[in-house]
Order: structure tokens, then sequence, then C-alpha cells
């Protein structure tokens, strides 16, 4: 298995910067013009979590959580503080009996849908007509299921994860003083899993 139901540290990753990133190639013409490619349909976030180690408990977490995940090797759950929740989102339909969580973008009239792979247990809450409903609740792929065919669509307000993996096979940490410890840069980037 490639992915370890295990959250990164709630603490250092307050401290860590990142969000959406995009793949687009950018073409200069010979008129002066540009032809953007656009290679990805959705974004996929990455993060850096050396701006959230504080202190040196803090690194000596960070060393096993990757020791842990052997480096690239295992995936993992990341609360990304500036976008973790969702409230009244409709599901998208899988099936008659089965939906996605998802977390909606509006822009104008852009919407990106995001799909939800890892809700937080205990956080979600679904109504169907403004009631509340206990469906089957999948905590590794964010599918709803169903007894039978709801009524109307699924509403849900919940919390979530984005799945993640280190994107490094080497820790460089730099020791300074017996207090005094940093990184230049731990990346993480999301997986689709």
């Amino acid at each position: 298995m490639s992915f370890h139901d295990v959250s990164f540290p709630d603490a250092i990753a307050r401290g860590a910067t990142g969000g959406p990133e995009y793949s687009t190639d950018v073409v200069m013409v010979a008129s002066g013009f540009e032809q953007r490619n656009q290679n990805w349909s959705a974004s996929r976030a990455r993060y850096d979590i050396s701006t959230g180690i504080r202190t040196r408990e803090q690194m000596a977490e960070v060393i096993a959580f990757f020791r842990a995940r052997k480096g690239r090797a295992f995936g993992f759950r990341f609360r990304d503080w500036g976008d973790f929740e969702a409230t009244d989102q409709q599901c998208q339909p899988v099936n008659a009996t089965v939906f996605q969580l998802v977390k909606r973008y509006p822009s104008g009239p852009v919407v990106e849908i995001r799909t939800i792979t890892r809700p937080v247990v205990g956080s979600v809450v679904v109504r169907v007509s403004g009631n509340i409903v206990s469906p089957t609740i999948d905590h590794a792929t964010g599918r709803l299921t169903f007894g039978s065919a709801p009524a109307a669509t699924p509403v849900a307000t919940f919390r979530f994860d984005v799945p993640v993996r280190f994107d490094t096979d080497q820790l460089q940490v730099i020791s300074r003083a017996y207090n005094l410890q940093n990184v230049q840069s731990i990346p993480l980037v999301e997986i689709r899993a």
C-alpha cells in the first residue's frame, strides 16, 4: 500500500506555505502574441513544510515522520490550513446510490470542482432536502453510499485533508547549535489517491 492513513502534525502544518498549482505551457509566437496550453484539467497542491518548523522537538517530529514514510515512497494526510472546510456542497453523483464529496470554487462564470478523497472522520454532515441523513462514508475515497437512491441530490458540510507525499528522498538538516536546526526546504506534493 502506497498510502499511510496518518496525519502530518497540525502544529507544523499551520506554518507551512503553499497552495494550488497548474501546469501551463506558454509559447511566444512570431507576432508577439502568446499561445497557452493547459496541461492539467485540475490543480494540484504543493507545499513547503520547512516554514512551519519552530523548535528542535518539531524538527525531530518531522525527521521521524519522514523516516516512517520513507521519503517519497508513501503518501499521507496533510491539513492545508488555508483550505480545509466545505459548507453546503452539492455532492457529485457516481450512480443512483453513490455520491462523491466535492468542493466548488466559483469565480465569475467559471467553477472548478475539486474531488475530495480524504474527509475528516466525524466532520461530515449530509443533508437531503434539508434533513440530516446518515449514508455510509468512505473516508479513504470521499464517497457516500445510500441504501436506496435519495429523493434529491445530497448536500454536505465537512472538513478535509489533502493526500500528499514528500517530494524529496533526502532531508538536509542544518544543525547550527543544540536548539537551532533548520532546513532549506521540505516540499510536499498532492497525490491522486
